[in-house]
């Protein structure tokens, strides 16, 4: 036992002198968190983590989550240490171009990496998805003789973490939810980069998360590894709340700037580093190398980290031969191996006209119904959003198989909450609310577009259409912000047909994908499911056109009603639907070509919101009809007219282009 404790305290130095010497190399970091933390993560990872570093992706892993990712330099140590692939050769690149150890930590770029983080807060509301993904597969796999899915959350989370909005909506909902699977590790250590935390953060934090339903711990010394592993073990032994343990540490531990705001987010610089090394015992001449009984200490512990995984895999084999259909179900949900989905069928779920987002919600509902295992909801705007599976239950703690997530009014732990269902894998995350209040979502949107992770974003009430709601519920600039975040599938479809088209990609894509719809109804006659698919298409075509009026949405009806009038006065338009300025842009050249003829350039775009995107297609001699100031309180009807989206004026817009 005096051995393994030596080795262990050996373990804890060359995270520390590791973390110090990547940092030093790229001469920018932060060194102070992974200095101070380096003992609860050492302590978690080798004795308490069930994880396999011979195999990153087994999935009924722990998952740990460094939601403090500035202090990114913790877990790539931890990641060379205990095997997961990263060499000395990475650590010396950190920061650098094309290595595997960017500033911040990067799902999809590191392996062993379980979500990108460095936006505080948002890696805390990942682990709360992931806990909550993780209580909901357990629900519908797991038998009374086998448990399949069986593991746990952790995460390091920093005094800024808790300082976001994010993480209190995100915890507020995990304790109502009792996940009791989720273990955050707080590390309290009283500084930020101004300086002590009293500058701006005074509260009872222990108090605050106890009054959200949470277990709360503490540890007075972030150095006792001993008192650490107690509290993890009654942390574990707590499955009806999350748990928060408070431990107490000293920011840049052991290093001549510690426990002050200068080692937060810079270098030590080569004296301070020096000073550091000397501390640790650790060789100053090369910091990279970790001596070589250390690494037969840390192979030990990744091979009897694979026992985990050949434990979980023998009550595997038996719970797949006893069930072979839940067993079936479960392989091909979590590689997404959905049911195929025909874009016709999914048409034929709705039977008339009406608003997309009423066409949405029975489309969803169908999806469901074919297998797709769809786990999400609404921040509180379900019956508006029209994003209830029907008879399927509200996700709760004593109803944990229910698909119906009740998110309350927490837009933004609602998106990243999704996105941490996503990167847990087995389940099809969703979340939906106005579009006006993705303002609130932009965070994790962006994020789960940069981690390229599959989650739906569903947004309703699209424009001034909303009507009498007025200016503050009525989204204008936000389809440019959308459409200008790359990795984002943005389709904002003209009644049903597309809107079956939408969910059709947005369920098979590896991206995350948005689906803008409308309030009121909208005609579906001239529009394709099938033609949809590829982001735009002619949805009326003339012989010898003079003229391209596009749209997306509402809008093609008022585009499709001008070329009538044009039509009436002699003169011939094409008239092309723009569901996905995204899809279009993946379809060849030569199609691309064929819908939107560069010799074409007398061309019109008709959208009710801001016009900023469209100049791509109209060029410079080109018109847009768009919103350009912000709405009004006024019935929808009122509102199309008085800013110009009628058929009338579309239709002079045209033909003033036509007649230059």
């Amino acid at each position: 036992m005096f051995i393994e404790q030596k080795m262990q305290e050996r373990a804890i130095e060359a995270v520390r002198a590791l973390s110090v010497a990547g940092v030093e190399k790229a001469k920018s970091g932060h060194p102070g968190l992974p200095l101070g933390v380096a003992p609860m993560a050492v302590e978690l990872w080798s004795n308490h983590m069930k994880h396999n570093p011979a195999n990153p992706d087994w999935f009924n892993r722990d998952r740990f989550v460094l939601s403090a990712g500035h202090g990114s330099m913790l877990i790539y140590s931890l990641l060379h240490l205990f095997g997961y692939g990263l060499d000395a050769e990475d650590l010396k690149a950190f920061r650098q171009w094309d290595s595997k150890t960017p500033g911040h930590p990067e799902y999809g770029h590191t392996i062993g990496v379980e979500a990108t983080t460095g936006p505080l807060g948002q890696g805390f509301a990942m682990a709360v998805g992931m806990a909550m993904a993780e209580r909901h597969l357990a629900a519908r796999f797991n038998t009374e003789e086998h448990a399949i899915i069986d593991h746990h959350t952790y995460v390091i989370a920093s005094d800024g973490d808790l300082m976001e909005g994010v993480s209190s909506e995100a915890a507020s909902l995990a304790g109502m939810l009792k996940l009791g699977k989720l273990i955050v590790m707080y590390d309290d250590n009283n500084i930020t980069i101004e300086g002590s935390t009293d500058l701006a953060f005074t509260e009872d934090v222990g108090k605050r998360f106890e009054a959200y339903g949470w277990h709360v711990l503490e540890v007075s010394d972030g150095n006792d590894c001993s008192a650490i592993s107690r509290a993890l073990e009654e942390a574990k032994a707590r499955d009806d709340r999350p748990s928060l343990i408070k431990v107490k540490t000293i920011i840049g531990y052991g290093s001549p700037k510690a426990d002050t705001a200068g080692v937060h987010g810079a270098p030590l610089g080569t004296d301070g580093a020096k000073e550091t090394y000397e501390f640790l015992d650790w060789d100053e001449t090369d910091p990279f190398t970790v001596p070589a009984d250390l690494l037969d200490w840390f192979s030990d512990k990744k091979s009897k980290l694979a026992e985990y995984e050949d434990e979980w895999l023998e009550n595997y084999k038996v719970w797949q031969q006893d069930q072979p259909e839940l067993a079936q179900k479960l392989a091909s949900d979590v590689e997404r191996d959905y049911p195929e989905l025909d874009v016709e069928e999914l048409s034929d779920a709705v039977e008339k006209d009406i608003a997309t987002r009423s066409a949405s919600g029975l489309i969803l509902n169908a999806i469901y119904d074919k297998g797709v295992p769809l786990f999400g909801g609404s921040a509180d705007l379900a019956p508006s959003t029209m994003t209830l599976l029907d008879e399927q239950g509200s996700f709760s703690s004593v109803t944990p198989e229910a698909a119906n997530v009740r998110f309350g009014v927490r837009e933004f732990a609602m998106a990243a909450v999704c996105n941490g269902m996503a990167l847990h894998g087995g389940v099809l995350a969703y979340s939906a609310t106005f579009l006006i209040f993705s303002d609130y979502m932009r965070g994790a949107i962006r994020l789960s577009a940069l981690m390229g992770v599959p989650q739906v974003f569903v947004f309703t009430h699209d424009s001034i259409g909303l009507g009498e709601d007025g200016p503050t519920h009525q989204p204008i600039e936000h389809l440019t912000m959308l459409r200008a975040t790359p990795g984002l599938n943005v389709m904002r479809p003209a009644g049903r047909f597309e809107t079956a088209a939408a969910w059709k990609y947005a369920v098979e894509s590896d991206q995350p994908s948005v689906l803008i719809l409308t309030r009121q109804s909208v005609p579906s006659a001239e529009t394709s499911a099938k033609r949809a698919l590829r982001g735009a298409y002619v949805a009326r075509d003339a012989k010898d056109f003079e003229a391209i009026i596009m749209a997306s949405g509402s809008e093609l009806e008022v585009a499709l009603a001008a070329a009538d009038l044009l039509e009436e006065k002699g003169h011939r338009v094409r008239v092309v639907s723009m569901m996905s300025f995204e899809l279009f842009e993946d379809q060849d050249a030569a199609y691309r070509e064929r819908v939107l003829p560069a010799a074409m350039r007398k061309r019109l775009a008709v959208e009710a919101a801001a016009g900023l995107s469209w100049y791509k297609y109209v060029g410079l001699d080109g018109k847009i009809v768009s919103m350009e100031s912000y709405g009004a309180s006024a019935p929808a009807s009122v509102l199309f007219e008085k800013f110009g989206f009628t058929a009338e004026n579309v239709a002079k817009q045209c033909l003033d282009l036509i007649e230059e």
